[in-house]
């Protein structure tokens, strides 16, 4: 259930600030943009057709007028359309008003797609080279046994109706937990990884689930009505990971459950670099909120801390869709003691 953004009442001084800073032809299309997707200057400079220092200049402006949000990870910085106050007012009445067939509109958003899908190649291609050593790669981290092993305690003995695991993978997930659904689907971009896949679910014997290529943030139609959604070490190859989780709530049944495992916030810019990582780990307030803004309460949030110096620590965040409260272990018993961090 995704919750609705109002602008509402907003200061008069701060409401001229951020019209006259939207009111410039290339900030306005920046907007625009930046309403779409999650993008770096860098992106903005091929989508836009102009040099860094003016990109860099606009981008300052729409910061301080209040308009959008920076964050900075390592060496690169991205931008997004903020979600309060004065921002709601130009996304609800400027950027809903423009025409989506001007012209000048309409080709930066074919550039947009075509930034889009050179990020859909690079993560793709990464994932053909490294389908057969995937597995492997994780476990320079965290081992793995031990974030399955927190996952298994913290989800209990449930069966399920039906289990969505998206960016699936190798399929381990659809391993630890297939067993336990009348209905398991995996999705995966990438064939490569489809394949190997398949192989470890066979060999599994797993025949009741199904693994199917699409999109993250484009769910097939037909996927619905799940009652636990995974999302294990996927978001921080997404360029847009609230859009992920958007999609993944909306495919949630009245009272199911996202599970995320992904990294702590770091500094490992191999990552990037080498594996094709677009964030450098993620914290639990910025996950809280992606949760949040989607109408899930979070249950759950645990860092697996690693033995290995210079290994990474892994999160995992457990919510719920608001319709029902769910059956988590209240603070007092064993195993909120000794295996989970209870979030009020």
């Amino acid at each position: 259930m995704i919750r609705p953004i109002h602008a509402g009442h907003q200061p008069l001084d701060a409401l001229l600030a951020a019209l006259e800073a939207a009111g410039e032809a290339t900030r306005l299309r920046i907007l625009a943009l930046l309403s779409e997707a999650e993008l770096t200057v860098t992106e903005l400079m091929t989508i836009l057709g102009q040099s860094q220092p003016r990109v860099s200049r606009h981008l300052k402006l729409l910061v301080e007028a209040g308009l959008i949000d920076r964050h900075r990870e390592g060496a690169w910085a991205f931008f997004r359309l903020a979600e309060r106050g004065v921002a709601n007012v130009i996304r609800e009445g400027v950027i809903a008003a423009l025409d989506p067939a001007d012209a000048g509109l309409a080709a930066d958003r074919r550039r947009l797609e075509a930034v889009r899908v050179e990020r859909k190649e690079q993560a793709a291609a990464y994932f053909a080279r490294h389908a057969a050593d995937w597995n492997r790669i994780r476990a320079l981290h965290v081992p793995e046994s031990a974030v399955e092993k927190a996952m298994v305690d913290a989800l209990g003995e449930r069966e399920y109706e039906a289990i969505l695991d998206l960016g699936t993978g190798t399929g381990q997930m659809l391993k630890l937990f297939g067993p336990r659904a009348s209905r398991a689907v995996g999705l995966d971009v990438s064939p490569a990884m489809l394949a190997v896949a398949r192989a470890n679910l066979d060999e599994a014997g797993l025949r009741h689930v199904q693994l199917r290529q699409g999109d993250l943030y484009a769910l097939p139609a037909d996927l619905a009505r799940f009652d636990l959604v995974i999302l294990h070490q996927v978001l921080h190859f997404m360029d847009d990971p609230a859009r992920a989780v958007r999609e993944a709530a909306r495919v949630l049944k009245p009272g199911g459950r996202i599970v995320i495992v992904d990294f702590a916030p770091h500094h490992e810019e191999s990552l990037r670099v080498e594996h094709a990582h677009r964030r450098l780990g993620f914290s639990a307030e910025e996950i809280g909120a992606f949760l949040a803004e989607n109408g899930l309460n979070l249950q759950l949030s645990r860092d697996i801390r690693p033995e290995a110096t210079g290994a990474l620590t892994v999160s995992l965040w457990i919510a719920e869709d608001s319709a029902r409260e769910g059956d988590f272990p209240l603070p007092g018993d064993p195993l909120s003691r000794s295996i989970i961090t209870k979030v009020a």
